[in-house]
């Protein structure tokens, strides 16, 4: 892959998720086509306890199917199409997708959707060796407070929703999270470098367009996610 990106992060997510079924391994694999060096994606877990890559709440926008990931079990899904622009594929399960992608070089975005996920991710991710190519994320703080409780080597990141301030910064700090991501429609340049200078690195999310994505670039996060990472990797490389 052409190193156009030094210490910055093109996170492909839910891999080239603007072009093909979300969280899929065809999406996955046209995020790195297109030049991505990172991928976000999410974990579920079956009914029958087998972490699976799904964001949503429910099974509808994407497969068409009623309920939700733990209504079923892993065999019972993949009886189920995952569909965008025409295209199908099959929803993976989270080892699946690290016998497919934990060999490369890569920064990987896991995360925990679902209550109780933690554990069996971490598992995972010992079992392939991601320690050093992964950050744990999370809406969900108690979540972050169970991968540190449980894998404390691990690197976290709050996924926030709410006002970013001291309270938060320094709950963070104790639980020992190291990656703040804010929403992109709150990012300046001035607040980068203020969580920056907390210790903090800074990824951002709710890229919807290219100009937040290049209004944000210049912010000096550290990364974001992106639906459409070839966008992305074309603005920098025409940038260096």
């Amino acid at each position: 892959m052409e190193n156009i990106y030094n210490n910055f992060i093109n996170y492909a997510h839910r891999g080239a998720s603007e072009y093909a079924p979300e969280n899929t391994l065809l999406s996955f694999y046209l995020g790195l086509y297109m030049g991505a060096n990172g991928i976000e994606t999410d974990v579920q877990l079956t009914k029958d306890g087998v972490p699976v890559l799904f964001h949503d709440d429910t099974l509808e926008r994407m497969t068409g199917e009623k309920g939700c990931v733990a209504d079923y079990t892993f065999s019972e899904l993949q009886s189920f199409n995952v569909k965008k622009n025409g295209l199908t594929d099959k929803i993976v399960s989270f080892e699946d997708f690290l016998a497919h992608f934990s060999h490369k070089n890569l920064t990987f975005a896991i995360e925990l959707k679902g209550d109780g996920t933690a554990i069996k991710s971490v598992d995972l991710l010992r079992k392939y060796n991601m320690l050093s190519k992964t950050i744990i994320t999370s809406f969900k703080f108690k979540e972050l407070v169970d991968v540190k409780t449980y894998a404390p080597e691990f690197r976290t990141g709050y996924l926030a929703l709410e006002d970013i301030d001291d309270t938060l910064l320094d709950k963070m700090k104790e639980t020992g999270i190291e990656e703040l991501c804010p929403e992109s429609k709150v990012i300046t340049a001035e607040k980068v470098k203020e969580w920056k200078e907390k210790g903090f690195e800074v990824r951002a999310w709710g890229i919807y367009n290219e100009q937040i994505m290049k209004d944000v670039y210049h912010t000096g996060v550290n990364g974001m996610t992106v639906n459409f990472p070839d966008k992305l990797t074309e603005y920098i490389r025409n940038l260096k």
